[in-house]
């Protein structure tokens, strides 16, 4: 079963969500506002993609980081402030199988479907 983890207010998350349903792909959807994120998934995410691709830079959470934090994180740092803030994670996270893809794009969510 593919998992989709995010928010649900978030327009990325929206446009996955419309995708999945308008093709038919059938997913759990993963709550971080009230299922959290386990540190064990987070670290496999990691160990796949790299803390720099899960970590959002772009966010209203990242802004809301003291200066020092942003200036001087590192993989630890990111770890522990995803755990505290899983809505700092870029969505949508997918998850199926040994595939996993951050962000939504039509063209690799495509690949769901072959």
């Amino acid at each position: 079963m593919i998992e989709l983890y995010g928010i649900p207010n978030c327009d990325t998350m929206k446009k996955a969500r419309r995708w999945l349903e308008a093709h038919g792909v059938e997913y759990r959807f993963h709550d971080y506002k009230k299922e959290g994120i386990d540190e064990q998934r987070l670290r496999g995410w990691i160990d796949r993609v790299g803390w720099e691709t899960l970590l959002n830079r772009r966010g209203m959470m990242w802004r809301k980081l003291p200066q020092e934090v942003r200036d001087n994180i590192d993989e630890a740092g990111a770890i522990g402030v995803m755990l505290e803030t899983p809505s700092i994670i870029k969505r949508p996270v997918l998850e199926d199988g040994d595939r996993l893809l951050v962000g939504f794009s039509e063209e690799s969510y495509t690949e769901l479907t072959r």
